[in-house]
Formats: C-alpha cells, structure tokens, sequence
C-alpha cells in the first residue's frame, strides 16, 4: 500500500496503529548487527529517544553555533574558483560537526565515509544483489569501530556526546553501539543532501541572494520542494484505517514524503520553488513520536552554510546544469555538484 497525499501520509506517521513491527536486539549479541531506536516502537523507542535527546535541546545545539560557523568559513575559504560542492563543503561540513559532537577524531572520517554511504544505501526497499552481505560486513565492522572508542572513553571520559553516552547505564551495549552509528550517518547524510539540494535549486532559480537576505524561509523550502528524504515505510501493526481504507494487520505502508511535500491541496503551485511561501506544513523531518530527533542541527547548519555560501560567491554558476544523482531511492542526493564561485 502507497500512501501519496500529505493528509493520508500525515495521518499514518501520527497514527500508532502503524509502526514498524521490529524485534528489539538481544542485549547479550553485541556482534549481531542491531537496529537503532530508529526502527523500534514504543516502549523501546521511546526510552532510548528520551535518553540521546538530552544532547539534541535546541540550547545545546546553540552552542554550536560559533563552532559550524567557523567550519563553514573554514570550508569555503579553501575552495577554488570551481569546484565540487558536494565534496568539498556539502559533505564534510555536517560531518566534521557531528564527529566533534560525538568526539570520533576528525582524522578518521575517510574511514567510515564507505560504511555511511553503505547504510545509508541500506535504507532503500529493494537492495540490488549482494547489496545485503556488503550492509552486514558494514555495520559490524562500523561497530567494531565505535566499541574501540567507548572503551576509550570509559577510562578517559571527555566533554563529548560520545563520553556522556557510554556513561548511560540504562544503554546495553547493543542499544549504545547501534545508536552511535545512528547518529553519525543520519547526524551528516541528509544534511549533505539537503545544502547541495539547496545551492542547485537556488542557483538554477537565480535565487541564491536570497539565502543572504534570509536563509530561513529558504531553508523550509528547500526541505519542502526537494527534501533529503524522499519516503519511510510503516507497518500496520493492528487492523488499522487510512484515507477510508481498511489496512490489515501486518500490511507494509509506503509514505512518499516528497509527494505529500507537493501535494496542491496543501501547497498551491507545488512544483513551483518559491522561498516565499509559508512551508511550516511540509513532512521533510517526518510527524509523531519518529519526528527527526536532528531536526533542529539540519536547520541550523543549512541556514548557516547557503547564507555564508550566498555571501562569499553570489555569482555562483552551476557547472553542469543536471548533475548526476546518487543511487539512492530513499535519501535523494547528489553525487556531485560542479559550480563556479566567481
């Protein structure tokens, strides 16, 4: 079943007659690959929520601040007069703050770059073959790396997420191992997405000064009209109804965000990439109890990275006017966005 409209697939994300039907980890099987809160249901999801949310209160994150503003001067200043977008500000910007968030050593982003594109390829519905046995070798050799670390910190605890994670006792080692990884490749996949998805539409609308004006109401339509997540899947996990139509129990159910994102009952003129418009109804960051838990870091970063990217090149030019996408199915991105800063 394929829910398309942004009432039908608002009323599946609030509804809790819907979830995701996934077995909670065997705390005693750390080297079995677990999932993340990401996947569970309550009363599972809502503990580990509750406790990795204290490090994601928009005061905390405030903070931060100074620290993703100075790595996005950083980014731009060591950029050329053409160059890669993608690679050389969309994709290290919001990894470089999540590592720092985490305390993982900068130095060794290049080594999980590989297992973080494999996950986040992991999420798409139909795995081509062998795609399945490259996810497993991934995620335990993704987990080896972050046991290493908590070790670590247990014995020399720092002001890190990462240190005052693995200080949680109610977190058994599964759950803390699965959550870190969690946190690192949704902490950076879609924000990459959506600062590239931003700098194209902008740049192909001659829009781009407005990220300088405003960066905001930018941002919103941004996720709106091209948002990183393109669609997530529930589970009827009782005889359930939605849109007048019975769901059995046991019923998979596809929401296409970025079709309710252009739903003209909601958004007049949806295909329309208009700034201006009041986008505070848009499902980029999902509804309910699975509403993203990152929402406000994304915002945050976006905001900082198009508005200083609009300040220092605002006669940025696309190089290629249809950049090449990657694979993915789920989270829509770019594999590559040439432009000309100057």
């Amino acid at each position: 079943m394929v829910a398309t409209s942004h009432e039908h697939v608002s009323a599946m994300l609030r509804d809790p007659r819907f979830g995701h039907g996934t077995v909670p980890p065997d705390p005693n099987d750390p080297d079995r690959p677990q999932v993340s809160f990401l996947r569970l249901d309550p009363p599972d999801h809502t503990r580990l929520r509750a406790l990795v949310s204290r490090a994601f209160t928009p005061r905390m994150l405030e903070r931060l601040r100074p620290r993703v503003e100075a790595i996005t001067a950083e980014l731009i200043g060591a950029m050329g007069e053409e160059a890669d977008l993608v690679a050389e500000f969309a994709y290290p910007l919001p990894v470089l703050v999540i590592t720092e968030m985490l305390g993982v050593p900068p130095e060794d982003y290049e080594r999980f770059r590989g297992w973080s594109e494999t996950l986040a390829r992991s999420l798409d519905p139909l795995l081509p073959s062998g795609q399945a046995d490259t996810t497993v070798r991934a995620s335990l050799e993704f987990r080896a790396y972050f046991r290493e670390l908590l070790a670590e910190r247990r014995v020399r605890p720092g002001e890190d997420l990462l240190s005052a994670l693995a200080q949680v006792e109610e977190l058994t080692e599964a759950e803390l191992l699965a959550t870190c990884v969690l946190l690192l490749v949704a902490g950076h996949e879609t924000t990459v997405n959506l600062i590239a998805n931003g700098v194209l539409n902008l740049a192909r609308h001659g829009m781009l000064h407005l990220a300088a004006d405003d960066p905001q109401p930018v941002v919103e339509e941004v996720l709106r009209y091209d948002p990183p997540v393109q669609l997530t899947a529930r589970t009827a996990l009782r005889e359930a109804e939605l849109g007048g139509t019975a769901v059995p129990a046991g019923t998979a159910v596809m929401a296409l965000v970025g079709a309710a994102n252009r739903d003209p009952a909601v958004f007049p003129d949806p295909d329309r990439f208009d700034p201006g418009r009041a986008p505070e109804r848009h499902l980029a960051f999902g509804l309910g109890i699975h509403f993203c838990l990152g929402a406000t870091l994304a915002r945050m970063e976006g905001e900082i990275a198009l508005r200083a990217l609009a300040e220092a090149a605002p006669e940025l030019k696309l190089v290629e006017e249809a950049p090449p996408y990657k694979e993915n199915v789920v989270l829509r991105g770019l594999a590559r966005l040439q432009v000309r800063l100057s």
